[in-house]
């Protein structure tokens, strides 16, 4: 009897490979590094747990220090305290007559627009000087070396003694003179002839060492009067200097008096120009201006950074430094509750004030007026060299604000302030 059964079939056996489950699988272990390497520089940065924090927003309006508050670094270490800065660009004076409503705080480059600022507050302000910085002309070798041979600049002796110098110290009682336009026959540095005032007619044309002339007149290109520190604060130089280096008063009209005279200085450079330092320190500088208005911070910044990327010093661009001189004292002034606590930290984070000298502002430690040894050591660190101290320290005081006001608006054609909204 046959079989008919269908035969058995035997069922699949299904194997398992055996892993060891500590292992751990290898396209974790290809990413590992990076998370650990992003990992670490979050710690590094101190911004670890950024993503989780609120991040504060500080409207601002700021003039030419908003260069500070610019810097990738600074803008880091404010991040640190959970704050961003939204800058708002506006010229000093600007600030202190314009309104000034949504913003949180103000930082004018100078103490007459400070002060403006402070008398239309109706609360308790806190506010912060937290580094001073020089008045200065910035300009080119050839045209330094013209002021020079015309008696009215003299060359700071270079470390070694020997090679370019970048620093001047300008003689503005003598300069002036050549501003006016006019030759002064009584004065033999005054130049001769119809063209005095030129730059050939003080001897450019044979200074050039390529070959180069300029017939254009000798005048410091600056920003708006009605609107800059800078601007204000040369003026403040011009009336002290033609005031015979005393600060003008209100008495029998010396301020207007004083206003008329120093406005054709002024007056000859025609439209007002924006920011200075933007313009010389662009490859097109010397052909925009030959003199820039600008302050001292933004020349050793420039020669920091140019020394860091080229391993050597800018030796076209020079300082010229004004003999009476003015210094600056930029004021950060809170308006808001917000602004209060960026005031505070700019008064108490160290690291913020170390950035501030690697700008080349010369930053108040402890409250000290005396900051130019940090910062000299700091340019010595980086190759640049350290300007030197004028034997004369003869210091412009600036007027009383009213006078101050009353010269910038008789020389500026000034426009009326705008009032805050109630």
């Amino acid at each position: 009897m046959s079989d008919d059964r269908a035969p058995a079939i035997e069922e699949p056996r299904l194997t398992t490979r055996r892993t060891d489950r500590r292992r751990t699988p290898r396209h974790v272990l290809a990413v590992l590094p990076f998370a650990v390497a992003g990992l670490f520089s979050l710690l590094l940065s101190g911004n670890t747990l950024r993503p989780l924090e609120h991040i504060t927003t500080i409207e601002a309006r700021m003039a030419s220090k908003s260069d500070y508050f610019r810097d990738p670094e600074v803008q880091r270490l404010l991040l640190r305290h959970g704050i961003r800065v939204d800058i708002h660009r506006l010229g000093s004076r600007g600030i202190a007559t314009q309104s000034l409503d949504g913003m949180d705080v103000v930082f004018p480059s100078g103490q007459p627009a400070a002060k403006l600022v402070l008398d239309r507050q109706d609360r308790s302000v806190r506010s912060v000087r937290p580094f001073v910085s020089p008045l200065v002309l910035g300009t080119f070798r050839d045209y330094a070396e013209t002021l020079v041979k015309a008696g009215v600049a003299t060359r700071q002796r270079p470390p070694d003694g020997t090679g370019d110098t970048l620093y001047y110290d300008l003689d503005m009682a003598r300069f002036t003179g050549l501003l006016d336009g006019a030759d002064d026959p009584r004065d033999p540095k005054d130049g001769t002839g119809r063209t005095a005032d030129t730059w050939n007619g003080i001897g450019y044309d044979d200074i050039s060492r390529d070959g180069r002339s300029n017939s254009g007149r000798v005048l410091v290109r600056t920003s708006n009067v009605c609107e800059s520190n800078a601007a204000g604060t040369y003026l403040s130089i011009l009336a002290f200097v033609t005031n015979g280096n005393r600060t003008p008063g209100t008495r029998d009209g010396e301020d207007t008096g004083i206003a008329a005279e120093i406005k054709p200085l002024i007056d000859l450079q025609g439209m007002w120009a924006d920011e200075q330092a933007d313009s010389y320190f662009s490859d097109l500088g010397e052909s925009i201006a030959p003199i820039s208005l600008i302050y001292e911070h933004q020349y050793l910044a420039h020669q920091i950074a140019h020394h860091d990327r080229n391993g050597r010093q800018d030796t076209s661009r020079v300082l010229l430094y004004p003999t009476p001189y003015a210094l600056t004292e930029p004021q950060l002034i809170s308006l808001t509750d917000k602004g209060d606590r960026l005031v505070r930290i700019i008064q108490e984070d160290e690291e913020l004030r170390r950035r501030a000298l690697e700008l080349g502002f010369r930053v108040r430690f402890s409250g000290a007026d005396g900051t130019s040894e940090q910062l000299n050591a700091h340019l010595a660190e980086h190759g640049i060299q350290v300007p030197k101290e004028n034997a004369d320290q003869t210091k412009v005081y600036e007027p009383d604000l009213e006078v101050l006001e009353e010269i910038i608006d008789y020389v500026g054609d000034c426009p009326p302030p705008v009032q805050d909204t109630p």
